[in-house]
């Protein structure tokens, strides 16, 4: 197991990619802090399915663009296992409306939880990496903070840009002692994106060089890398996972 009795918190995991990496980290031996903004009961049933393989768990409320909240939550789990190795930035939100109809807290909103949350995260997290040899941040960003005409999800596409310059800027903050990647996501298939109209999903997957959405393992997957001794000479580097979508 690549990451036996390592300590890997992740934001954003009771569903949707951020589930998916939680499970993976425990099916390689990783203890996993799962963190949960408003449903407990989903946080809980992702610690569950952790225990049933044999892996520690353990789910914290926090909302991650309150830095009182992540000050608590990276005190609670180093509390329970004693160690942080690893720290995914993964929690995010989006308002899909008209870029001139987006309200100031909106963008504010989206702004808080994509960008800031990620700084706030790795700025009370890094004492504990620091004391971890192999230890590494990876960041959820998205294909729409690379190359995006989709004004309704301007202040979304403009948090996924910054934290993947956030992303290089920490490579170089953290080096040598911490290794920070991002995961640039193109489509997957994840509850929400289900509810999206079936002609978009119909002609997104044409434009799809694999011809279908990733499942949320196959990023959860790149995440492992990225994370693991088999990546050992990357960092401030961004790993796109879209299927060769071509815009």
């Amino acid at each position: 197991m690549k990451f036996k009795d390592k300590t890997v918190l992740i934001t954003g995991s009771s569903r949707g990619i951020g589930r998916a990496i939680a499970i993976a980290f425990a099916q390689e031996g990783a203890n996993v802090v799962v963190n949960y903004v408003k449903n407990k009961t989903e946080g809980e049933k992702v610690v569950a399915e952790i225990k049933k393989l044999g892996a520690g768990a353990i789910a914290i409320q926090a909302d991650v663009s309150s830095e009182s909240d992540v000050k608590r939550m990276i005190k609670e789990a180093a509390k329970q296992f004693g160690r942080i190795d690893i720290l995914v930035n993964n929690a995010g939100i989006v308002f899909d409306v008209p870029v001139l109809e987006k309200t100031y807290k909106q963008w504010e909103q989206t702004l808080k939880v994509n960008l800031i949350g990620a700084f706030l995260c790795v700025k009370y997290a890094t004492p504990y990496l620091k004391k971890k040899k192999g230890a590494s941040i990876v960041n959820i960003s998205s294909t729409n903070g690379i190359d995006s005409l989709n004004p309704e999800s301007a202040d979304y596409d403009a948090s996924k840009a910054g934290m993947i310059s956030l992303t290089k800027n920490l490579s170089q903050a953290l080096a040598p002692h911490i290794r920070v990647n991002s995961i640039a996501p193109g489509w997957v298939k994840t509850e929400i994106n289900k509810n999206l109209p079936k002609k978009f999903i119909k002609e997104e997957t044409e434009r799809i060089a694999l011809k279908r959405f990733a499942g949320p393992e196959e990023i959860a997957k790149a995440v492992l890398f990225l994370c693991s001794d088999d990546s050992s000479f990357i960092t401030g580097s961004v790993l796109v996972v879209d299927g060769g979508y071509i815009g």
